[in-house]
């Protein structure tokens, strides 16, 4: 009898699976030209959880992970070549992508995620109404303006968004604005997209900005508008805390905070920011908002942060502060991490709900 040696047979990976209680991640590797996979995540795994192995009867890189507490992950995949240096890449075994200020990465969407519905809406975006650049304290700020197709001269109401094209790009604000509208969910507004310009200077707790909100940009929104009064003041991480420092400073001028995974540092969950240029600007902007008794003019606040993301310690000290304050401020934790796709998950309805306590 002849014994002959059968190949096994190597099926192509087709992108990472949930098994049971697991998430497994796979990458071929027929001809073992990697020295090693790593798994890129902000899921806060130790490093050596990380690490593939290689199955030589699959010629390929495995992971298994316990199942994280997210409904959605983005990550990415770090190689190591056999022949020397890395390389940084999505998943190729995933067409499923998820886009960000830094690029693409590649998504898991476990079992119970579920897109909102307003994505699929058929709502008709609102058409551009003004772009502006607005010179202020600390340089131009430009402004592109949504607002609503029907009598928008009547629309008094006035939503400024920091970050706000990227908001629009990546999170969708503009179509979510015009269906929670379109659907009178919210009462009209005019959404003003601001862009960030030199971002970290500016969103940083900056004092000068703040005034260039106050005394330079909403006032000439108003009169290009048409509006009047105190506007909604938006923002994520960077972009959160300027609104907030914005709302504290000038108070006048903010009728409600909208802020997503604030970057409100403190020292004792925050140290690993210590090398960011204003870091030390931020944390005693943060120390004396929480050393403050009371505040004269709160408004309704909404804070929205991940779950599992670094920046939700700080954000549920900052939702404890502003409660003891008077502000009428809720935290809500959501099933995701620190990236555009979980900001815009949370605008249904926690945005809805912040529009509706300003304005009803």
């Amino acid at each position: 009898m002849v014994w002959t040696m059968v190949e096994p047979r190597v099926v192509p990976v087709t992108g990472p699976r949930v098994d049971g209680d697991a998430v497994v991640f796979e990458l071929d590797d027929p001809d073992r030209r990697l020295g090693g996979v790593r798994l890129e995540q902000e899921l806060g795994i130790a490093g050596d959880e990380v690490e593939f192995g290689y199955d030589e009867t699959v010629r390929r890189w495995e992971l298994r992970l316990p199942r994280p507490p997210v409904r959605r992950m983005e990550y990415q995949l770090r190689l190591s070549h056999a022949v020397g240096g890395t390389e940084t890449i999505n998943d190729p075994a995933n067409d499923n992508r998820a886009p960000g200020a830094f690029g693409e990465k590649s998504v898991l969407e476990l079992p119970g995620y579920t897109q909102p519905g307003w994505l699929g809406s058929g709502t008709p975006r609102w058409a551009q109404s003004a772009e502006l650049s607005i010179d202020t304290g600390v340089g131009p700020v430009d402004v592109e303006v949504l607002s609503p197709p029907e009598h928008p001269e009547q629309t008094t109401r006035l939503v400024v968004a920091h970050d706000g094209p990227e908001y629009d790009r990546l999170a969708g604000l503009g179509a979510f604005a015009a269906a929670a509208v379109h659907r009178r969910r919210v009462p009209p507004f005019h959404l003003a997209l601001a862009a960030p310009g030199p971002r970290d200077e500016r969103y940083s707790a900056n004092p000068e900005y703040s005034a260039a909100l106050a005394a330079r940009l909403i006032p000439a929104l108003h009169e290009e508008l048409g509006t009047s009064g105190p506007a909604i003041m938006m923002g994520a991480s960077l972009g959160a805390l300027a609104a907030l420092h914005a709302q504290r400073r000038h108070p006048r001028a903010v009728a409600g905070l909208f802020l997503q995974s604030g970057s409100f540092l403190v020292p004792e969950h925050d140290e690993c920011e210590s090398g960011f240029r204003y870091y030390r600007r931020i944390i005693q902007y943060v120390a004396s908002v929480h050393r403050a008794h009371r505040f004269s003019s709160p408004v309704p606040t909404v804070l929205t942060c991940g779950a599992t993301e670094e920046n939700v310690h700080n954000n549920r000290l900052m939702m404890a502060t502003l409660r003891r304050q008077g502000y009428p401020a809720r935290l809500y934790e959501v099933p995701d991490m620190h990236n555009f796709t979980a900001w815009r998950d949370a605008l249904d309805p926690h945005l809805v709900e912040l529009v509706n306590a300003v304005w009803g």
